[in-house]
């Protein structure tokens, strides 16, 4: 693939084309024979995505911005939307219903020289980032956006066989590390939580972001480490999916009803130590047990109760976090393929001591994804958030090993449902 981009002088355009380096290269680690696949049930093909990117952006930017004739309008339709993982049934298409991939790269292609072309460095440098439908304001939308996405083909391409993928030359794991791996807890005393944004903060946030609230969060104590796969294996070993009184009603139904018997990333091996092999990007190797465990929130919660704990609520691992600095450590931002030992980065720490809270892994808490008071819908994109206010989503906070660093601000708010097991999402518990 040609992944020039033209010489843009604007910050935000030079993130856009930043941005839309990694979104080329991830595609490029696909045999191009597999962009047709389907590697999780509830999602589109891979090939859907080339072209998403695209027309999210032109669809956008145009009337808002400027307004240009489409060069394939049914594209900009067929593109326009993905797939949340609910249970309304899953996609039946076949790969001959999409376009020939010559066809999605020009149609790519055109967009963005049609955008590029567009955009005046000067008007955007004169705009407020804040100011609803601005360049900034948009271009902004259009960058995370896209972030995001690089993350969640991560999950996708992880299912992908590891035959049908090719290894970029910086794929490699941080397995082992140096400092012991205590297993305690750090008290966090009584004191305000504050979730969100200053609506007028002039800062670049989601819709659910802002309204900002403050909230009284009672002493408690939370894991220093997020929970392991040694920690998990101990309640795999214990019978804990077998275990009828650990689980919900509705996470037991799922757990049977799917065969569920483990975390989606680890494969059962008789004959590697402690009998699990954990399944990477591009390898699978011995479980590591100092990793953390990712998991849905079904089994997370499965195992809070199981340990005698709870999962935290979005305050109290807001309060844990409160204090943390500036992250410029850790595992995040695209900087490896993998997850890093749970106690391999200690500057990144919040005051009370408790570590890893960003990047490595989101962390699901037990507060289910809602507005914060005074929620009003980005008129440019009415359904980001409010579509998903149905209590079946989970806030998760933090970031992965492939979260970009401009999401790993205490305010995002991320959110999935669950029983999806292919988020790089583990956890941490609490007790009172």
């Amino acid at each position: 693939m040609n992944h020039r981009e033209p010489s843009l002088r604007h910050p935000l355009l030079e993130r856009l084309a930043e941005a839309r380096r990694v979104t080329d290269e991830l595609f490029d680690i696909v045999k191009p024979e597999h962009l047709y696949d389907r590697p999780i049930a509830e999602r589109h093909r891979i090939v859907f995505y080339i072209g998403h990117l695209e027309a999210f952006d032109r669809n956008l930017f145009d009337g808002r911005l400027f307004d240009r004739p489409s060069p394939n309008p049914a594209y900009d339709q067929l593109f326009a939307f993905g797939i949340d993982p609910v249970d309304d049934g899953l996609p039946t298409d076949v790969p001959s219903d999409w376009p020939a991939l010559t066809e999605v790269q020009e149609y790519k292609e055109r967009l963005r020289a049609d955008i590029d072309a567009k955009f005046d460095p000067i008007r955007l440098a004169a705009e407020p980032v804040s100011a609803d439908e601005s360049p900034a304001q948009l271009l902004e939308v259009a960058i995370e956006h896209r972030l995001m996405h690089a993350e969640t083909l991560a999950y996708m391409l992880h299912q992908l066989p590891i035959d049908r993928k090719i290894a970029p030359s910086d794929a490699r794991s941080e397995r082992v590390s140096d400092r012991p791996l205590s297993h305690e807890s750090v008290a966090i005393p009584a004191g305000d939580a504050t979730l969100g944004l200053v609506r007028d903060s002039g800062l670049f946030g989601w819709d659910n972001e802002f309204g900002e609230v403050r909230e009284h969060v009672p002493a408690f104590a939370i894991d220093r480490y997020m929970v392991t796969n040694g920690d998990y294996l101990r309640f795999v070993e214990a019978g804990g999916y077998g275990r009828r009184e650990l689980w919900a009603d509705a996470d037991w139904e799922w757990k049977e009803a799917e065969g569920i018997a483990h975390p989606a990333f680890w494969v059962p091996s008789p004959d590697r130590p402690h009998g699990w092999a954990l399944r990477t990007m591009f390898d699978e190797f011995d479980l590591p047990l100092d990793w953390p465990a990712y998991a849905s929130y079904a089994e997370a919660n499965a195992y809070a109760r199981w340990a005698g704990k709870k999962l935290p609520t979005e305050a109290q691992w807001q309060r844990a976090a409160s204090g943390a600095p500036h992250v410029a450590e850790g595992n995040f931002d695209f900087r490896r393929w993998d997850p890093s030992p749970v106690q391999a980065h200690p500057e990144n720490r919040s005051a009370f001591g408790v570590e890893g809270q960003f990047g490595n892994g989101w962390e699901w808490t037990s507060t289910t994804f809602g507005p914060l008071e005074g929620f009003e819908a980005f008129p440019f994109y009415l359904g980001y958030s409010a579509n998903f206010f149905d209590d079946k989503h989970f806030v998760i906070k933090g970031g992965s090993p492939r979260t970009a660093a401009c999401m790993l601000r205490s305010s995002f708010r991320n959110w999935f449902q669950e029983h999806y097991q292919y988020v790089y999402a583990g956890f941490r518990c609490v007790e009172a």
